[in-house]
């Protein structure tokens, strides 16, 4: 199925839309820190392009069940991919994880407590 002309446009204004209002609720969820990365944070959109949210987040809950967490509290009206770190698990993984890696890398920085 082609592609409507000014899809790109249309799908970054809305995306830039649903990160602001995604970014204004931060202050309430306990974030100490919050980077923008994937292929948004590059300036890439496509159909699937959605957003990727590194948080630094206190927690104690398993890696795989933290994004839950953002999720039902954020409701987000597009696909967001949510990466949650312990403080101390993003200072001790940043030179070895490649999600962290990049999010230092190329990452825009949304938020910080």
């Amino acid at each position: 199925m082609p592609l409507m002309f000014g899809f790109a446009r249309q799908r970054k204004a809305l995306l830039d839309a649903e990160l602001q209002r995604i970014v204004a609720e931060f202050s309430t969820l306990g974030i100490e820190r919050a980077m923008l990365t994937g292929d948004f944070a590059e300036g890439r959109v496509g159909p699937e392009t959605g957003l990727e949210i590194l948080v630094v987040q206190q927690t104690g809950r398993p890696f795989h069940r933290r994004p839950d967490f953002f999720t039902s509290h954020v409701i987000p009206r597009v696909a967001v991919r949510w990466w949650v770190y312990a403080p101390e698990e993003f200072e001790k993984f940043a030179s070895d994880d490649p999600v962290i890696r990049q999010a230092l890398r190329i990452g825009e920085e949304l938020y910080a407590a």
